[in-house]
């Protein structure tokens, strides 16, 4: 279980070993430079008040930290007991045979694995992307963490394979029993309306790298 005071405390220790104030660090990141202030760690009910995910993507890419290295910071042992490791699939690969089951999850060995904060879905993977097609929300080299058990909302972010191969990140607009309505990211790329037959399979998006 992530704990709210190990997160902050990662925080906390990640500014220091900077040579940052938390002030400092947010600033860095190209937050507001109260993001992390103590007074904002509690609601005015005393409700703890988590970072977000992408201001934690941002800490880390303005320092050049790992995911694996962030979750260590939380504390001894925290490594192990909140890590999970995930396959790092190539985005090609993602598009070929033997790489994924019929329900989208990764099959095989001999991946790269990187550690990540447990999300509860032990068939997470993560894809590498390739070339500037998704720019500018994912562009080449970023890694996105993709959840195949996680349910799928409207205007989720999502990676999707047809079952010609084609795979594809976008954003879920609308889905129904004949039609599945898939916009895309970078708007010089066309939206896509697909049959629910035409799609092998969609996994949500939880996380990118930057």
């Amino acid at each position: 279980m992530i704990r709210h005071r190990d997160i902050w405390r990662a925080l906390d220790t990640l500014a220091e070993r900077s040579g940052l104030s938390t002030s400092g660090l947010a600033r860095k990141a190209g937050l507001d430079a109260t993001a992390f202030n103590r007074s904002k760690r509690l609601t005015g009910d005393g409700t703890p008040r988590w970072p977000s995910t992408e201001s934690l993507a941002k800490v880390l890419n303005a320092t050049g930290v790992s995911m694996a290295e962030f979750v260590a910071l939380m504390g001894e042992g925290n490594a192990q007991a909140l890590g999970q490791r995930i396959p790092v699939i190539g985005y090609a690969q993602a598009g070929e045979s033997g790489y994924f089951d019929d329900a989208g999850m990764p099959v095989g060995t001999g991946w790269d694995e990187v550690l990540f904060p447990a999300i509860g879905d032990p068939n997470a993977y993560a894809l590498e992307i390739t070339g500037d097609s998704m720019a500018p929300a994912y562009r080449d080299g970023t890694v996105i963490v993709v959840a195949p058990n996680q349910d799928i909302r409207r205007h989720d972010r999502v990676v999707a394979k047809t079952v010609e191969g084609e795979v594809m990140a976008k954003e879920l607009n609308r889905r129904s029993a004949r039609r599945v309505e898939l916009v895309s990211i970078n708007r010089d790329h066309d939206d896509r309306v697909l049959a629910p037959e035409e799609l092998a399979w969609m996994a949500r998006i939880v996380w990118a790298s930057q």
